[in-house]
């Protein structure tokens, strides 16, 4: 048979507060105590304080020259180091799509060099919210003043994204130059030009 315990505060044997309720609100131990929680907190049904839940990269695959947008060729870290948390993000013809709604932090670093000046390289991020119509939300700019052969620069920018509907909110990543002799570079092996994805909460 089951009981009921009806009271407004609990005690411990020095009568400091455990649990009190007032006016709807449940107050939990006192100022200065630590509160350990065994087993799942949960909000409504859904884990509370879960700290990030989906972290992913991505990086291309194949150098180009001149203008592009949206960067295809792209693959997921392979590194024996790299683990992605949670549910890793989706391509199809350089546009991402999220696995889950949220507020996520997304960042885009790129290599370039040529022989000879390049006076404005950009990397872009841009996002569409309704699968359609895309906006730019992030642009790192860098130069070449051409001192060497094959001089070396990089950019890179972020932007934090409102995922409100999975299959409306995306991302696609591109780059322009100046100059067509520009390569962007690529590597199979390490991130050189390459995108991170950190969902930071719930939107």
């Amino acid at each position: 048979m089951s009981s009921i315990l009806k009271v407004d505060e609990i005690q411990d044997t020095s009568g400091n507060n455990i649990i009190n309720e007032n006016a709807n609100t449940v107050t939990i131990g006192k100022s200065g105590d630590t509160v350990n929680v065994v087993g799942t907190l949960q909000n409504g049904g859904t884990n509370f304080l879960q700290g990030i839940t989906h972290a992913d990269q991505w990086r291309l695959t194949t150098s180009f020259s001149s203008d592009v947008l949206p960067m295809t060729n792209l693959e997921q870290n392979d590194n024996p180091s790299f683990t992605a948390i949670g549910t890793a993000m989706s391509v199809s013809s350089g546009i991402f799509t999220f696995p889950v709604t949220g507020i996520w932090l997304v960042s885009l670093h790129t290599e370039h060099y040529i022989n000879g000046d390049d006076r404005e390289i950009n990397g872009r991020i841009q996002v569409t919210q309704n699968n359609s119509t895309y906006v730019q939300v992030a642009r790192g700019a860098s130069f070449i003043n051409g001192v060497g052969n094959n001089t070396h620069t990089s950019t890179d920018c972020s932007s934090i994204v409102d995922v409100t509907d999975t299959a409306n909110v995306k991302v696609r990543f591109g780059v322009a130059t100046d100059q067509s002799g520009t390569v962007t570079i690529s590597d199979t092996n390490q991130n050189v030009t390459f995108m991170t994805f950190v969902r930071l909460g719930d939107t």
